[in-house]
């Protein structure tokens, strides 16, 4: 019978080489376990309440070596911070609720999650992330491009992080905001893309002007999907001040183009299976 899952993994030549990664995990709340010395080397074992073998069939390599499922993800982030492990993808949510990142301890890549709720898999259809095989066309707004360049580095990392190469994506810069929906809808409407991914900054000013735009953007964006029904991420901020916009671009409330690809890469998944779902029960 199993009683539990052990994952041995190489992280240096000698224990001292190994104390930072186990002070991480140990703040994180992993227990000490056994320690196991050989011939081969010295091993320091780390033990959870719970452990989960993850068989995936994919032509893809998963995204990190290891997840680790954390009660609070918001926190885990802090202390992973605070320790300084590198951090490969920034804390984030996916649209069905799921908060997690990836980083680097050792020589090992770790995601750590939050799910929305206990058994996401339980009834209904969810999309997948895993982008292989779609194609994906990303709209941005060259107005306020300190911040669309950086949401844009997001939604990129997103999209080849969950699989997509770089000939899978076509990026289409516009002069602003207000072009975004125009330039969707004719990416859409080709039939060459699975999903379509919308990214700008619109800054609060002294006029009417960004409640006009805010209100047309959202619109346009939102019958280009209805019409093609083709998904569209939506990643055009839309702040009161620059500090707000370069928060949401990278600091400390994520990059919210990184975001919208996720959840592009979601929504062209679900897309499919609802198709599959519902020819199946013609």
């Amino acid at each position: 019978m199993i009683c539990n899952i052990i994952v041995p993994r190489v992280m240096g030549k000698t224990p001292e080489d190994l104390q930072p990664a186990l002070e991480l995990l140990r703040a994180l709340g992993a227990m000490p376990g056994r320690d196991c010395q050989g011939s081969g080397g010295h091993g320091f074992q780390l033990e959870a309440p719970r452990g989960t073998l993850e068989l995936l069939a994919s032509s893809h390599p998963p995204l990190s070596d290891l997840a680790l499922e954390v009660s609070d993800a918001d926190a885990a982030w802090e202390i992973v911070r605070k320790h300084e492990a590198r951090i490969v993808r920034e804390i984030a949510e996916s649209p069905g609720g799921d908060r997690f990142f990836t980083a680097e301890i050792g020589q090992l890549k770790v995601t750590f999650l939050k799910y929305a709720r206990p058994d996401p898999g339980a009834g209904g259809i969810e999309g997948s992330l895993q982008a292989g095989g779609k194609r994906f066309g990303v709209v941005v707004a060259r107005f306020n491009s300190f911040i669309t360049e950086r949401l844009l580095d997001g939604a990129l990392l997103a999209l080849r992080q969950a699989g997509a190469g770089d000939d899978d994506v076509t990026v289409v810069r516009v002069p602003g905001a207000f072009e975004i929906p125009s330039a969707a809808r004719q990416l859409a409407g080709s039939g060459k893309y699975d999903a379509v991914v919308c990214i700008g900054c619109l800054l609060r000013g002294d006029t009417l002007h960004y409640d006009v735009l805010a209100n047309e953007v959202t619109r346009g964006v939102g019958q280009s999907a209805q019409e093609t029904g083709v998904p569209h991420a939506f990643g055009v901020l839309t702040c009161d001040t620059l500090e707000q916009a370069i928060e949401r671009a990278g600091l400390k409330a994520g990059n919210k183009g990184y975001e919208a690809g996720l959840a592009a890469v979601e929504m062209a998944s679900l897309r499919d299976k609802v198709a599959a779902q519902t020819a199946g029960e013609r």
